[in-house]
This record gives structure tokens, C-alpha cells and sequence, in this order.
């Protein structure tokens, strides 16, 4: 795999007119060193949170192994008080567990009514709130969520894609983060916004031939760095060690173009999910004629496809 790796470029001390202007418009992930972001990155301790974070109820990923799966569900959600949370995913072994003593736990903030509200800190953990200072670097009025990541050491998040732009603020600790360009879907064997290849550094080449095609973006994740993880790339993450992420998204299209039920951003665009809908017509129609016709209108509909719907303007 080695010899496709880049790095994700680092930069140090961006303003927001220059993320704005020359950064932003390049939609390619980006590291933010020495951004400002308050008093969290020596704050943020376990002791701290467990007092200051309160008891509230979360719910949690609760996993047996390292890889966590989407896709066979090889977890499951388990409720605990934020203090538990927060001593149980920074020991490495546990006197109290579900399903065993080395189990890892997952968080990922959910709004008060997860169907009807999105996360945010600033409501869900008020007393936290003052502690951290999000990059403003888009309007106010564009804000979507912003979301607590609290893992174990070790804890592999599945490769998948959101379908907003988002920062990934490493409040502690570090993490291991690989992308794929959204130009490389077709290589990442997808299942809805995830892809099936759970090892990426050692995949399955019998089942996932194409895999090494994908092109992989890499970088470490330290306390006070912040990933620009631009809408639809791929990503990937590992806790190297225990730590405590927050994610802002926000919307860079117009706020009528987003599924209205979606408070995770991670629900297609509107006119995405019409246009599949369509397709998945359009082939059932295609079924009506027999093999040797089928093959060919396929085969032209995806020229057509090619021709008429892919972008010249992404390298």
C-alpha cells in the first residue's frame, strides 16, 4: 500500500481571510496548526470532564475489538452517565464492563431528540462551552452541529463520507487519520456512505481487488490541530491513544439543498437521493429487455453518464 500515502499538507497560523480565499476553494483536506481554541487543549482532562461534563446519560458504541463495523454491526449502544463515559474509554482494562474487560467505547454527541435535534455542545454541555473556542472561518448563519468524539485507545472508525464541510478539532490526545478523494468512490466498495474494507493498511485483495487504487491522504492528529475535512472525502480514523475530538459542521450549499430530516449530515443531498431514485427506475426498465439488449443500453447509459455528468474540472 505504501507508495500511494501523501500527506495532508500542515499550516500554521491561517487567518480566515486566507482559509477563505486561497485555502477553502481548493476542497482538499488540511491540517490547521496554532489555531486558537481556548482553554480546552489543558483543560480538557479526565478528571475535569467527569466533574465538569456532568452525569448526563449518553449513548454509546460499545465494541469487542478495535475495528469497529458498520456495515455487520459488531457493536452495540449502551447508555452511560458522561463521568462513566469519560473514566471508562481512558482506562485500558475495566472493572465494570458489558460485554468484556477490554472492550472499547465510542461517542459521538447526539442532539436532546437525535430524530428531531442536532448536536451541539454549547447546549447539551453548557459548562463545557466557555472552554472552547470553534474557528470561525464561515458564517454564523451556516453552523450545523458541533460534536463531542470520545474514544478508547486503539478504536478504528469505519471509512465513510459526510455530506457537510467539517473541522476536526483534537482538543487531546492523538489520532491517526487516513482519506480517500471523492474521486475514488468507485474504488472504496461503498455500502451507502461507508465503505466495506475495514483494514485498510492490510485489505483483503481477493474481495477488495481495487482497493489499492484508492489514493490515501494521511496525517497525525495532535492536541490543537484541526482537520479540514471537506464534504464527501473519505476518512478514516484511529484514537492512537485516549482523547477528546470535537467536530463542527457547517453548510456550504444553500440550506434548501440538504435533507430536511438529516441531523447527523450525513443524509444525501435532496436532489442526490432524487436522482438515484430515478436511476434505480431507469434500470428496472432496463430489466424488460433481454440480456443482449440490457448490456448494451446499460453500457450506453454509462457514456452517456460519463459524457454528460462527470465534472472536467477535478483533476
Amino acid at each position: 500500500m505504501g507508495g500511494q500515502d501523501l500527506p495532508v499538507p500542515r499550516l500554521e497560523g491561517v487567518s480566515k481571510e486566507q482559509f477563505m480565499e486561497h485555502l477553502y476553494p481548493q476542497r482538499k483536506p488540511l491540517v490547521l496548526e496554532g489555531i486558537d481554541l481556548g482553554t480546552c487543549t489543558s483543560k480538557w482532562t479526565v478528571d475535569y470532564l467527569s466533574q465538569v461534563g456532568g452525569r448526563k446519560e449518553v449513548k454509546i458504541h460499545v465494541a469487542a475489538v478495535a475495528q469497529m463495523d458498520f456495515i455487520s454491526k459488531n457493536f452495540v449502544y449502551r447508555t452511560l452517565p458522561f463521568d462513566k463515559l469519560v473514566q471508562r474509554a481512558a482506562e485500558e482494562k475495566h472493572k465494570e464492563f458489558f460485554i468484556s474487560e477490554d472492550e472499547k467505547y465510542y461517542l459521538r454527541s447526539l442532539g436532546e431528540d437525535p430524530r428531531k435535534d442536532v448536536a451541539d455542545i454549547r447546549k447539551q454541555f453548557p459548562l463545557l462551552e466557555g472552554d472552547i473556542k470553534f474557528p470561525k472561518f464561515f458564517k454564523e448563519e451556516q453552523f450545523f452541529s458541533s460534536v463531542f468524539r470520545i474514544s478508547s485507545p486503539g478504536l478504528q472508525l469505519w471509512t465513510h463520507y459526510d455530506v457537510m464541510d467539517n473541522f476536526l478539532i483534537q482538543v487531546t490526545g492523538k489520532k491517526r487519520v487516513v482519506l480517500f478523494s471523492p474521486r475514488d468512490a468507485q474504488y472504496l466498495y461503498l455500502s451507502g456512505t461507508k465503505s466495506e474494507v475495514l483494514n485498510i493498511d492490510n485489505p483483503d485483495l481477493a474481495k477488495y481487488p481495487l482497493f489499492p487504487k484508492a489514493r490515501r491522504y494521511e496525517c497525525s492528529l495532535k492536541a490543537g490541530d484541526v482537520l479540514f475535512i471537506p464534504a464527501l472525502w473519505f476518512h478514516n480514523v484511529i484514537s492512537e491513544e485516549f482523547g477528546v475530538g470535537v467536530n463542527v459542521f457547517w453548510k456550504h450549499l444553500p440550506s434548501e439543498c440538504y435533507d430536511k430530516t438529516d441531523t447527523y449530515g450525513n443524509k444525501d443531498p435532496t436532489a442526490a437521493s432524487r436522482a438515484a431514485q430515478i436511476l434505480d427506475r431507469a434500470l428496472k426498465t432496463l430489466a424488460e429487455l433481454p440480456e443482449e439488449y440490457r448490456d448494451f443500453y446499460a453500457r450506453r447509459m454509462v457514456l452517456h453518464i460519463q459524457d454528460k455528468a462527470y465534472s472536467k474540472n477535478f483533476e
